[in-house]
């Protein structure tokens, strides 16, 4: 599909799956060779009716890695942060981990920690002095496991290098020299443009974002698609910042990427290496994806409903994806392994085996998962690639038990997380 038609699709089509999908405003933008093309659709807020358009700012969610850790690259290249450096070296007394560890999110300590510590400048400061008390799920290095506070470490880093408050250096090292006019740090910037607001369950969300103390993981950072686009075009054009994009450590298979990279999500497809981020925040969610080889970028924002499908369709149309997870029935749960219960922070996870053998797991969230709207659920869970299965619910992503707990049973359960067994007779 060429540029031209793809914005005459989006134009035609965007409002059709916005209603088809539920999702209240929805805007994107697809970047080939330097040409951009935009369309919106739907309102900013069904309170308001505000409409949705391609000026408006959405919340990016966790996409704001990505900009955390080029900020962070950039001290590297100014020989001010080594990568391989323990933490520590610049935040003294902070646990073992290192810049890198951080960067691709094997720094193995509990990483959903979602504690607001106020608004002030000091804010992330006494962020990350909290983490000292949070429990450590793995040795610094041996597995990925998706870690929000390890980005706001990484924030620190950056301010304290600096000298200046993080999202100023957001502002004055990338907004600005990028020409990213509608992107804001906070409500405050949000609020001089036309802001979307998040829905859950088909109503305005109660706050419009999470805590300052997050900012460098996702929990604030609004732009417009076009404005993405603009930050996606530099990874193509800077030989600098190429060595984001190569593997750091393997993914397990649970339907996310190939690897991740130092702030990118790898995926390695038959038709060459895509990379891109995905975010959520209360009830926004944002997804980028970028093809080196045909030099193609699509952002798309939304702000509620059933964003996964519509999301699904206009990527599939602007880069190749990877193949939807089917299961494969020759392939049999092992029981033994897999049944207890496992935790974090966010939720609970029982893992059981009925009477005719097969598996179900039962997702309860806790903490800042329900304030998120998560919502608990139980399915089936069907065979799929060795210790890798797939929940039968239609829109779950595949699970994987991974590791040993001395006895033959998996130590973890990982979507994306790794979340430990709990230990005991029946777990």
């Amino acid at each position: 599909m060429g540029i031209d038609e793809a914005g005459e699709w989006l134009r035609e089509q965007l409002p059709r799956l916005a209603e088809q999908h539920a999702v209240p405003g929805v805007a994107v933008a697809i970047d080939a060779g330097g040409q951009v093309v935009e369309a919106a659709a739907g309102v900013l807020s069904t309170a308001t009716g505000v409409e949705a358009t391609t000026d408006s700012v959405f919340q990016i969610g966790s996409i704001t890695k990505a900009l955390t850790a080029t900020l962070v690259m950039g001290l590297v290249h100014e020989g001010l942060v080594e990568l391989d450096a323990p933490a520590s070296t610049y935040l003294p007394g902070f646990r073992k981990a290192t810049v890198r560890q951080l960067l691709c999110h094997t720094a193995g300590f509990e990483g959903d920690v979602f504690t607001d510590t106020g608004k002030g400048d000091d804010c992330l400061e006494r962020y990350v002095d909290l983490l000292a008390d949070v429990p450590q799920i793995f040795e610094p290095g041996a597995m990925f496991s998706y870690n929000n506070a390890g980005y706001s470490v990484l924030g620190r880093i950056v301010e304290v290098i600096r000298g200046e408050p993080f999202d100023r250096c957001m502002r004055d090292h990338l907004f600005t020299p990028l020409g990213m006019t509608h992107a804001a740090n906070d409500p405050y910037e949000a609020i001089l443009h036309r802001a979307a607001v998040g829905h859950l369950g088909g109503r305005p969300a109660p706050v419009w974002a999470m805590a300052r103390s997050n900012a460098p993981a996702g929990s604030m950072l609004a732009m417009t698609p076009r404005d993405l686009l603009a930050f996606a075009r530099t990874h193509l054009t800077d030989d600098r910042l190429t060595a984001m994009r190569e593997p750091q450590v393997a993914l397990p298979d649970i339907g996310w990427g190939t690897a991740w990279g130092l702030g990118w999500e790898l995926y390695d497809l038959p038709g060459g290496p895509v990379f891109g981020h995905d975010g959520n925040t209360i009830g926004q969610s944002a997804a980028l994806r970028v093809d080196p080889r045909r030099d193609v970028s699509v952002a798309i924002f939304t702000n509620g409903g059933d964003r996964k499908p519509l999301m699904k369709e206009i990527l599939g149309r602007a880069v190749e994806t990877p193949a939807e997870p089917v299961p494969e029935p020759a392939a049999r749960p092992d029981a033994g392994r897999c049944t207890g219960v496992y935790l974090s922070s966010t939720s609970r996870t029982t893992v059981s085996e009925d009477a005719q053998g097969r598996l179900w797991l039962e997702y309860v969230p806790l903490g800042f998962a329900v304030q998120a709207g998560d919502q608990p659920y139980r399915t089936e869970l069907l065979g799929w690639r060795g210790d890798s299965l797939l929940p039968a619910e239609p829109g779950r992503g595949p699970v994987a038990f991974l590791g040993d707990d001395g006895e033959g049973r998996a130590r973890y359960l990982h979507t994306g997380r790794a979340d430990a067994r709990v230990p005991g007779r029946n777990s």
